[in-house]
């Protein structure tokens, strides 16, 4: 089992801007030292707290500051920009980290946004879905390009310039392209299954429920036999939100019971978007289970994964025999109201969990 890394981020309003971006940059940095082997972060145009808008330009700026690990959006909101923005984008970021770019993809879930961009009735699924034809058709095409659409018709045959260039766009450093990966907030979400029949990697979200994980895998197997496609578990990241130290005590407090955790702060963020969406469905085991029951207690021994070395190693292994195999632990990054107990987890889960982890896992075969 691998390990990397997602941030949303999510981060109190009240701080300063230029220190949250400066921390959420330090935390890839650190992840890609101490071997995370892949790196993402989220966008929104119109939440202060979630304070990055563009998560391409955000990835820029880990460059030659980050030498190992992979890094990709989770996601870029296609209905929000035009697709020959996104493509050269993305393919001039792919061509940047020399193949290290993965490309994540949405239609863009927080409704103001939408509003902001004059798209709150609008079919963003149906723009989603066009926008990454076109991309993929820019970057398998040569000029002159001519694409038509619903939402977006691309050309160049009128300007067409072959001899200095002009009329086609920068292609990708991978081929066909970067890799392309969704993530699934929902427990029965289907749009797995649109993943799994373009045989693009699915990413399940850190807030879900663990008994909401093997649905997800059903629906992208399922995508996958029907697009003609292996559904190859070593593909599939699991995001958690994870929180080590070197005792239980202060696992705990920092990791939830304190009234001053960025845990608890941020899953009050995420209750109350939820809630109002209601989408609460996400955290329960099972779809009848009232929406007051999920309290903060109940996500702090449910959801998140916290404790010391040994108990949070126990709960990652619970969690692999629940849902079984998948490629790669996207541990969940959280704003550094203790910067050396955020570091200090980010250390353990990389220098101490996870190697016991897999130490299990590789008795567990050897014993079968």
């Amino acid at each position: 089992m691998k390990l990397g890394y997602f941030t949303m981020p999510v981060h109190p309003p009240a701080r300063r801007y230029v220190e949250t971006l400066k921390e959420d940059r330090d935390a890839f940095i650190l992840a890609d030292r101490l071997g995370y082997t892949e790196g993402y972060c989220g966008e929104h145009l119109t939440d202060t707290a979630e304070n990055i808008p563009n998560s391409m330009m955000f990835i820029a700026t880990l460059l030659g500051a980050v030498s190992q690990m992979k890094v990709g959006t989770a996601v870029v909101n296609l209905p929000h920009t035009h697709p020959v923005v996104v493509a050269s984008n993305a393919a001039m970021l792919d061509n940047l980290f020399e193949g290290r770019f993965i490309l994540g993809i949405g239609a863009g879930i927080l409704r103001s946004d939408a509003e902001a961009l004059g798209l709150l009735d609008a079919d963003r699924n149906d723009m989603f879905a066009e926008a990454i034809d076109h991309i993929l058709a820019l970057w398998a095409g040569t000029a002159p390009i001519d694409l038509k659409g619903k939402y977006w018709t691309i050309s160049t045959v009128k300007t067409l310039w072959p001899e200095v260039g002009i009329g086609g766009i920068v292609k990708p450093y991978q081929k066909p392209h970067p890799p392309i990966a969704g993530t699934a907030t929902d427990p029965d979400s289907k749009g797995l299954v649109a993943l799994g029949r373009r045989g693009w990697w699915p990413i399940s979200s850190h807030f879900l429920h663990p008994n909401c994980l093997k649905s997800q895998w059903t629906n992208y197997a399922k995508g996958c036999a029907e697009g003609g496609h292996r559904a190859e578990r070593a593909n599939w990241r699991v995001a958690r939100s994870i929180f080590v130290a070197e005792d239980d005590k202060v696992a705990r407090a920092y990791g939830g019971d304190d009234p001053n955790s960025p845990y608890r702060f941020y899953m009050s963020q995420l209750t109350a978007k939820l809630k109002k969406a209601r989408r609460m469905i996400a955290f329960k085991p099972h779809p009848d289970m009232p929406d007051e029951d999920v309290t903060f207690d109940y996500i702090f021994d449910n959801v998140v994964i916290r404790g010391s070395v040994s108990r949070v190693v126990d709960r990652i292994l619970e969690l692999h025999d629940q849902v079984g195999d998948f490629g790669t632990l996207l541990y969940c990054g959280k704003d550094w109201a203790d910067p050396q107990l955020g570091r200090k987890s980010m250390e353990l889960m990389a220098e101490k969990v996870m190697p016991a982890v897999n130490a299990a896992l590789a008795r567990s075969i050897a014993a079968e």
